[in-house]
Formats: structure tokens, C-alpha cells, sequence
């Protein structure tokens, strides 16, 4: 073949659509919502008493406007203008009621919930039967993927269940077996161990102790204040703090009474995303976030993402615009998302909870990658982690 004649072949190649094999749609405006609770407590500035902001939260709104940025040459190719828009709901507006007018305003049938877990389930009851796709980025309860669930409720974060199962099945495959669960006050917290606990029986794991810890400085409550009391007269591999708060785990490194690694919510972490992911993509996805939100990108940054290109790979994947069709190709084995973790991601049928690998993190370094090598699945190796099919609560009709 002469030069010429590959000059011409690769001039072709590149005037091309980017979706060729997609069948075409007639030239519009497919808008998504992002849709946030005014004066939402999730987002309020909490200060331990030293003054110290120790876990600052920001709405992922970035995550869904750099995902909307990212499409547009796909947009381009289909002949479709995505475009995202915000919406901040006033206290005298309910959920549902919000979503239908924006429906019948601008037409929107894809929503982004920023909102109150409560508001989230209520959306997700109120409008199970309408036309259009709801996304949770924020929420890891694993009800919204159970008691809750609802054909049009899609979850881009990971449950707890399979934030948890990651950590299990690293602490197996390192022989770890043995877990002393200090456990706190709040009912974040004791979800939080629950979950664990449940990781625990279902990778074989042995929970020695599960011991509630306090905040307080009081001499009366030593045994659950100090860390070396509370951690002591025990033997185990490993110590999993659930502390979602993390004012009394950020002291619990290097002062417990054995030399043990932590786990769960300080030291070794479960996440969604991490900003020192360094593989598939994912430092030019930091960048671009990191250019558009001046920080660093988090979960549920990364889920809004997810979320926008999700909807977009299967309006180009599927040929169609319409919400039904959508759920129908997210939810299929056609599906195979790129969600720069190195493994192609799809929504599990039975709960439209995405799949995905887990990063298992440090404060600065990601350390491995779930599901860990040597759990298999018959079907879906991301089905090792998180509720299976035979396993969920979920019931959709």
C-alpha cells in the first residue's frame, strides 16, 4: 500500500463520526437535572473543637458538569447538545413535585438527586412508574438498593455492602483474619459496622470484639476513650474503625495497645475514587476535574460523572433518547461503561446498581484494587462485591 493511499484511508478514519454504528437521531437538546435541597445539613461546615475542619463535603455537581464537558464530541457526532442544569429546591417544594415540573417545563426526564437520603426514597416511591431515570451519587445505604429500591432509581456510589466486601476480601487474601470492630455513637457509625460485620461472615472472617468507642475526655468513660484500654486485652490482625465523623480515629493510628493496621474509616479506606489513581485514564480525568472545581476529585464527584456518561454512552449506544429505552440498554449485557478503573462497568439488573471496582486507599496512595484477584463470580467478577442477585432485597414490580 503507498503512502498516498494510507494518508487517505487514515483522512477517512478520523472524518468519521465517533459513533458510526449508532443509528441516527434528529438534531436536539437532551438536558440533565442536578437537583439540590436548599440549606442541606449534609453540607454544612462540621468543626471539631480545636477548631479543625476535618472532612470538608462539597455537592459533586463538578463531577456531572465536567462528565456533560467530556461529551461533547459525542454530542457533536449524534447531532445532540447535552446540557446540564442545576436546580436548588426551596423548603416549601417537595422532591416529586420538583421533578414533574421540570419534566413538563423543560422536558427533562434525567435527574441527578443531591438531596436528603429521606427525599431520595420518597422521589424514588412517588414517580417508580413515570418516564424518565433517576441517578443517586451520593447515598451508600444499601435499603435504597433493598426495602427502597425503585425501577427508575439508579445508583452510580457503591453500597456500603460493596465498599465493605472490597475491604473483606483484601484482608482475606492477606490472611488478616481476625478483626477487633471499634464501633461509634452514631448511627452512621453502627451502619457502617453492620456493614462490616456482614463482609466479615460472608468472607470468613472473624469479628473478636466489637467495642463501642466515645468522644469525651470524662475519666469515668476511660474504657471507651483510651485507645490503648480500648483497644487492649484482645488478639487480632487488624482493627476496623467506624468513625464517620473522624475526630477519635484520626488518633487511633500508632496508639493502639497491639501494633496492628486500621481499617474502615481511617488508614486503609473503601471508596468509589481516589485523586491518586493512577491507571486507565484516571489522572487525566483528576486534571480535567481539577481545572474545572480547583480540588481534588471525590466519590461522589466521580458517581456524578459516572452518572452523565452513563446516560450519554447509551443514548449513543442505543440510537434512542427515550427514558425506557435507556434503563433497558444500562441494565443489559450490551452495556459495558468506561469508568477509567479498568474494567468496564454495567447497572445490576436487579437493583440498577452500577458495577465497578472498589479502590482501596490510603490518605495518599491507592493500594489495591477490589475485587481482589482469586474471588470469581460465575457470571461477573463485580458481583463478588455487594448484593448478588440471589441476595437482594430488592423487589422492583
Amino acid at each position: 500500500m503507498t503512502i498516498r493511499a494510507c494518508v487517505a484511508i487514515l483522512a477517512a478514519l478520523l472524518t468519521c463520526p465517533l459513533w458510526a454504528g449508532a443509528p441516527a437521531i434528529a438534531k436536539e437538546t437532551f438536558a440533565f437535572a442536578y437537583l439540590q435541597r436548599a440549606g442541606d445539613p449534609h453540607y454544612e461546615r462540621h468543626r471539631a473543637y480545636t477548631g479543625l475542619t476535618l472532612r470538608d463535603r462539597y455537592p459533586p455537581v463538578d463531577g456531572a458538569r465536567v462528565a456533560a464537558r467530556d461529551s461533547r464530541v459525542i454530542g457533536r457526532s449524534l447531532g445532540i447538545r447535552f446540557e446540564l442544569i442545576g436546580a436548588v429546591l426551596p423548603e416549601d417544594e417537595e422532591a416529586p413535585a420538583a421533578i414533574r415540573r421540570l419534566m413538563a417545563e423543560k422536558n427533562i426526564r434525567v435527574f441527578l438527586l443531591d438531596l436528603p437520603i429521606e427525599e431520595v426514597k420518597a422521589a424514588a416511591a412517588a414517580l417508580s412508574q413515570d418516564d424518565l431515570i433517576l441517578f443517586n451519587p451520593r447515598h451508600r445505604a444499601d435499603t435504597l438498593r433493598g426495602e427502597h429500591c425503585a425501577p427508575v432509581l439508579f445508583h452510580t456510589i457503591p453500597s456500603h455492602a460493596m465498599l465493605m466486601d472490597g475491604l473483606a476480601q483484601y484482608l482475606f487474601k492477606k490472611n488478616w483474619t481476625e478483626v477487633l470492630v471499634l464501633e461509634g455513637e452514631a448511627e452512621a457509625d453502627k451502619t457502617l459496622s453492620a456493614a462490616f460485620q456482614e463482609s466479615a461472615r460472608k468472607f470468613r472472617l472473624e469479628v473478636v470484639d466489637v467495642r463501642p468507642f466515645v468522644l469525651s475526655n470524662d475519666p469515668r468513660e476511660r474504657d471507651q476513650n483510651n485507645i490503648a484500654l480500648l483497644t487492649g486485652e484482645a488478639d487480632y490482625d487488624v482493627i476496623f474503625l467506624a468513625d464517620t465523623a473522624g475526630e477519635f480515629g484520626r488518633y487511633l493510628p500508632f496508639n493502639s495497645y497491639l501494633p496492628r493496621p486500621v481499617i474502615g474509616s481511617e488508614g486503609l479506606v473503601a471508596g468509589a475514587w481516589h485523586w491518586t489513581w493512577e491507571r486507565h485514564g484516571a489522572p487525566q480525568l483528576n486534571q480535567r476535574f481539577d481545572r474545572r472545581a480547583k480540588r481534588r476529585m471525590a466519590a461522589e464527584d466521580w458517581a456524578a460523572w459516572a452518572a452523565v456518561r452513563s446516560v450519554v454512552e447509551a443514548i449513543a449506544r442505543s440510537g434512542s433518547t427515550d427514558p425506557a429505552a435507556l434503563r433497558a440498554f444500562l441494565t443489559s449485557e450490551d452495556a459495558r461503561l468506561d469508568l477509567y478503573k479498568g474494567v468496564p462497568g454495567s447497572f445490576r439488573s436487579w437493583d440498577n446498581q452500577l458495577r465497578q471496582s472498589i479502590l482501596l486507599h490510603t490518605h495518599n496512595a491507592v493500594t489495591a484494587r477490589a475485587p481482589i484477584e482469586g474471588f470469581l463470580h460465575e457470571k461477573n467478577d463485580l458481583d463478588t462485591l455487594g448484593a448478588d442477585a440471589r441476595e437482594t432485597k430488592c423487589r422492583m414490580d
